[in-house]
């Protein structure tokens, strides 16, 4: 269902968050739809359910350009991008109905609790990673690879997807981290990964969902300008030194917002 909300003076303000969301979306690989959500229900105090699907719709263009400009700049491994994406679509289509399923106040709680054990899970990952663990070769080996490790991975981004809108990109970049692939290729291919997803999760959602268009105009308008910067900028940072400072950084904000997310779901 497509609803368009009441326009509100706090309204104005989210064509700038949208556009720190999508330039710092595409230069982290996660699409931005993580920070939707806590954004549309503490913020705005869209009900839980409506904010999952408008967070879907609003993470598509950040997505859709990201990835191409990090195809251009040849930021993305197609064959573990593959892996991801099988198990993910599954994934997606479980998420939509759980989302369906349970309250504002489940769902908001499940999302903090997620938000932290990723969290956890990064710091321990980059904890057993120096900086030479990361192959500077595209080419990685199938040891490497790690077939049960992605799959488990991408199914648990696109359950993530489904159920709370919001990208799935801590797993997939969990996930990617362990295929000891470059970051900026990490980050590429995760934007890629993403976007299938949302696709996926956001056309499950549409038949029972609420779409708030009016949200997504707000949020769209400076999220696309800031997700066609992103790759560019990323291009010309040296960040082989500094990965695992990206991974805590990264780390640190998810478990912020997944505290803020449990403390404020009522």
């Amino acid at each position: 269902m497509i609803n368009f909300s009441e326009i509100q003076n706090i309204y104005f303000i989210l064509p700038l968050v949208g556009f720190i969301i999508g330039l710092f979306g595409t230069m982290v690989g996660g699409g931005g739809g993580f920070f939707f959500l806590p954004v549309l229900t503490l913020l705005l105090a869209v009900p839980a359910q409506t904010a999952v699907i408008t967070s879907l719709v609003a993470t598509l263009p950040i997505c859709m350009v990201g990835s191409w400009g990090h195809y251009r700049k040849n930021h993305i491994h197609f064959r573990v991008a593959a892996l991801f994406m099988l198990t993910g679509i599954i994934g997606a289509f479980i998420g939509a109905g759980i989302a369906n399923s349970i309250s504002d106040f489940a769902l908001k709680a499940a999302f903090g609790s997620y938000s932290i054990l990723i969290a956890l899970h990064m710091v321990f990952n980059a904890g057993k990673n120096n900086s030479e663990g990361f192959s500077k070769k595209i080419r990685i080996s199938q040891k490497n690879l790690k077939t049960l490790t992605g799959s488990f991975f991408g199914m648990a981004a696109g359950l993530i997807t489904g159920t709370f809108g919001t990208s799935g990109s801590a797993p997939v970049l969990a996930g990617l981290f362990s295929t000891k692939i470059p970051l900026k290729m990490v980050i590429g291919t995760s934007l890629l990964v993403v976007l299938v997803n949302t696709i996926f999760a956001a056309g499950a959602h549409f038949i029972v969902g609420k779409i708030d268009l009016t949200l997504v105009a707000f949020l769209t308008a400076g999220s696309t300008i800031g997700a066609l910067i992103g790759p560019h900028l990323l291009a010309k940072i040296q960040v082989d030194k500094s990965e695992n400072k990206a991974k805590y950084a990264y780390a640190l904000i998810m478990a912020v917002i997944g505290v803020l997310m449990i403390l404020g779901r009522n």
